[in-house]
């Protein structure tokens, strides 16, 4: 049962126990976990309680309140856990496998306290203020902050590291530009990612709409953790589809890379892979003998092994996406118009002081506005807000 516990974890339930025989308890129940988890003073379960605004003491002498009177402690064997504690595991085990983790902490089994409706230990929690979804939030976030950087450890995905850019770890280290606007758009996206099948959308719009934006505003809800629960642990990588292709000069070497990053997109499980210019799939890496990339990538997409976002144009989708029915069945089309002149102004003033710092200049209110509104008088052969950020 505990092979997937962290050390802190199995922590938890032995102090657990060790509450039971100091209480003269005959059982180990949810009131005993309570207490094991203020015992721990540096897990990860302790702080999330404390980022709730609750008490240690607090909880602490109302659960001392609840317990009941001393019996007879067990002689032999271990003391046996109480069915509520069962079920309190079972859903600290159903919370990691929800967010994506492979082990299961200190933080998972408060999780599961949290789900847990009958036992006292959860009660007592909820009562002094602790809710399910904050503690769901907290964790996502205290892991993340907690887990080594990417560029310090091994990393378990070195081809996608190799052919794609992690935006999800872009934003984590504030290295994306903020996403202004397109809300309605993200909020889409979000409603066809959590869906449990035909789950992959793709941004149909012109170039310089704001298609890769709206994903990196994306990798941003993430990182806030304003996205569902299913969600929450995701990283979104951009697949680069000409690295892949690039110096495959013999049969199968593209299919050969392929494979392994898909191998690797499989078993990470909380992968979603972003790929520009969608249409470029088809026919990528094709020579004689040999099947493109979106043959390759097609199974995957109907088994859900693997979950994408795609962005194209009106026209390539039209040429290429179309016309190929099972790849059309796999996404699901999101179109997006460019902005409105307001929008554009709204766009450029959120971006305004990274681009002062960068040329090290002040741009002015009225630059901004006669900026989009030239542009878009007179450069009739691109869409904003890209050409009024470029004129700027």
């Amino acid at each position: 049962m505990f092979e997937r516990f962290t050390d802190k974890g199995r922590k938890i339930i032995i102090l657990a126990r060790e509450e039971a025989e100091r209480h003269q308890n005959d059982y180990l129940g949810t009131e005993h976990l309570v207490l094991a988890i203020l015992r721990e003073s540096d897990g990860i379960a302790l702080m999330i309680l404390k980022k709730m605004g609750l008490s240690t003491e607090q909880i602490r002498l109302e659960i001392e309140r609840n317990l009941p009177g001393g019996g007879t402690t067990m002689t032999f064997g271990e003391i046996p856990f109480s069915p509520r504690v069962k079920k309190v595991i079972e859903y600290g085990v159903e919370e990691a496998r929800l967010l994506g983790h492979n082990h299961i902490g200190s933080e998972h089994l408060l999780l599961g306290l949290l789900r847990e409706e009958e036992g006292i230990g959860g009660k007592i929690l909820r009562s002094l203020g602790a809710n399910l979804l904050t503690a769901r939030q907290l964790t996502v976030t205290f892991l993340r902050k907690s887990a080594p950087r990417e560029r310090d450890r091994k990393s378990n995905t070195p081809a996608l590291d190799e052919f794609g850019r992690d935006l999800t770890q872009l934003a984590q280290e504030g290295q994306l530009d903020p996403v202004i606007g397109r809300a309605d758009e993200i909020e889409r996206v979000l409603q066809i990612l959590s869906r449990r099948s035909k789950n992959n959308p793709v941004l149909i719009g012109e170039s310089g709409v704001g298609k890769t934006a709206i994903v990196e505003g994306l990798a941003q809800r993430i990182i806030q953790s304003e996205v569902p629960d299913n969600l929450l642990s995701r990283r979104v990588i951009a697949l680069d589809l000409g690295s892949l292709v690039a110096g495959t000069k013999y049969r199968g070497q593209f299919e050969e890379r392929l494979k392994v990053v898909m191998k690797e997109i499989v078993q990470a499980g909380n992968i979603i892979i972003f790929i520009d210019e969608l249409h470029t799939l088809v026919g990528a890496g094709a020579a004689e003998g040999s099947i493109d990339a979106s043959n390759m990538l097609k199974p995957a997409l109907s088994r859900g092994e693997i979950q994408c976002i795609g962005a194209t144009t009106l026209d390539e989708y039209r040429k290429h996406i179309e016309k190929d029915g099972a790849l059309k069945r796999r996404f699901q089309p999101i179109y997006v118009q460019p902005p409105s002149l307001d929008e554009t102004i709204r766009i450029i003033q959120g971006l305004r002081d990274r681009y002062e710092e960068h040329h090290g200049v002040e741009i002015t209110e009225d630059a901004i506005v006669e900026a989009v509104k030239l542009s878009d008088r007179y450069i009739t052969d691109r869409f904003l807000p890209d050409k009024a950020i470029d004129l700027i």
